[in-house]
């Protein structure tokens, strides 16, 4: 207990008595039985943006995978660590959710740090600039199409875009092709507002997003 943040101890204890204990047989099923979400989120990791609290969701309800800028990166069998690629596996193919949902956000760091990595600090590593190569080629397009456009308009761009390509990098995973193939599997992206509490979700008919 030493050097834990007091803070987390008072707030896990406020949590302990007015969220777990006049729900505990809803944990103990949960513990029990096991999960059963229909709906896997892939969101930004921003403490900004909790997707069970946009989506007024519990514990159990939803499958939740962040990462830097909510990506999904292609499907592909090199390397040794694929933590998205594994929440989807799981996901998809052991949970069986029938939707998975990309949820980006405004003002997003990562891709704030996709438009311009010095305004970003990183170790020599540059984690950071790595996977957020993911977004290179979105990236072209929007320098491309807003060439005089401020900075706030190109990322609000790139937010947009970067849904969309995760999107086709889903795609690009066999087993989610085929489930969405046969119907059951749904693929959505959205993108919240924090300032204003907007989401938008994405209309791959007319490629555009759509205020709920």
């Amino acid at each position: 207990m030493k050097n834990f943040p007091n803070e987390l101890i008072t707030s896990y204890k406020k949590f302990k008595a007015r969220v777990f204990e006049p729900n505990a047989k809803h944990y103990e099923d949960l513990a029990s039985f096991g999960q059963n979400p229909e709906t896997m989120i892939i969101s930004c990791c921003d403490s900004r943006v909790d997707p069970e609290t946009i989506f007024n969701m519990g514990p159990g309800e939803l499958f939740v995978v962040r990462n830097v800028a909510n990506l999904v990166p292609p499907f592909e069998t090199q390397g040794s660590y694929h933590g998205v690629s594994a929440a989807i596996e799981f996901a998809v193919l052991n949970l069986h959710v029938k939707n998975v949902v990309i949820l980006g956000h405004s003002k997003c760091g990562g891709i704030s740090a996709a438009l311009d990595s010095s305004a970003t600090k990183q170790t020599e590593a540059n984690f950071i600039s790595k996977w957020m190569s993911i977004l290179n080629g979105p990236k072209e397009k929007v320098l491309s199409k807003c060439a005089h456009c401020d900075h706030d308009t190109m990322a609000y761009e790139l937010e947009k875009d970067g849904i969309i390509h995760s999107l086709e990098n889903l795609r690009t995973f066999p087993c989610v092709k085929i489930l969405e193939e046969k119907g059951r599997l749904g693929l959505y992206g959205a993108h919240y507002d924090i300032k204003t509490g907007e989401l938008k979700i994405y209309n791959e008919v007319e490629n555009k997003f759509l205020t709920v």
